[in-house]
This record gives structure tokens, C-alpha cells and sequence, in this order.
């Protein structure tokens, strides 16, 4: 991975959200296996993304957690699929650690 030096102002153009899974659903149309979720984010509204996240959680455990994501990428489309906003987790070899408040937010608050 490149450690390239950002600065402040490029790092402020992230918009990175709070936001809690509202809905989980397989999505077998993936190449590798994966979740379609569904996420609220208050004021921001609802949000969809793919995330390959299934080795670690199940749907229930999804299901009403708060989570950290991006929200101002552009959309992409993955398979059949579009997806608004990237999850945030860290990376252990294969496995996404989600990742989350300590403490329950308001949905839509920020992260800086």
C-alpha cells in the first residue's frame, strides 16, 4: 500500500458517517460471497451497500448495528447491484473488521 502524504484539506473531503444497518440480504450475484445492506443515516437519508463481510457476521448481527462508512464516493455498480456508500473496516489477512462507535449516535453524525 502507498504511504503517500495527504493533507489536511484532502483528508476533510472524506465524508464519513454514522449510520446503522437497517436491512441485511444475501447477494448471491456476487463474485465472491457477500451482503446487500441497507443503512440509515438520519438527515442523510438511506443508503445501500455491498460489503464481503459474511465470513465474520451473520444477518442478525448486522441487523440495527452502527456502522462507519463513506458516503460521498460515486455509486458503483456491482453485478446487479448498485452501492452508495463503502463500509469502513480493518483488514485481518481476508476477514473486514467493521468498524463502529463506542457508544450509540445519532445516525448521519460525522467522523473527523
Amino acid at each position: 500500500m502507498d504511504n503517500t502524504i495527504i493533507t489536511f484539506e484532502d483528508f476533510s473531503k472524506v465524508d464519513i458517517r454514522v449510520g446503522t444497518i437497517i436491512e441485511v440480504n444475501d447477494f448471491p450475484n456476487a463474485h465472491r460471497p457477500a451482503y446487500q445492506l441497507t443503512i440509515d443515516f438520519g438527515d442523510l437519508g438511506i443508503k445501500k451497500s455491498s460489503a464481503q463481510i459474511t465470513t465474520l457476521y451473520t444477518k442478525p448481527e448486522l441487523l440495527n448495528r452502527q456502522i462507519l462508512a463513506v458516503v460521498n464516493f460515486p455509486k458503483k455498480q456491482i453485478a446487479n447491484f448498485m452501492s452508495e456508500c463503502l463500509l469502513l473496516g480493518a483488514v485481518n489477512g481476508k476477514d473486514v473488521i467493521l468498524l463502529n462507535p463506542e457508544q450509540k449516535v445519532k445516525n448521519g453524525e460525522t467522523v473527523a
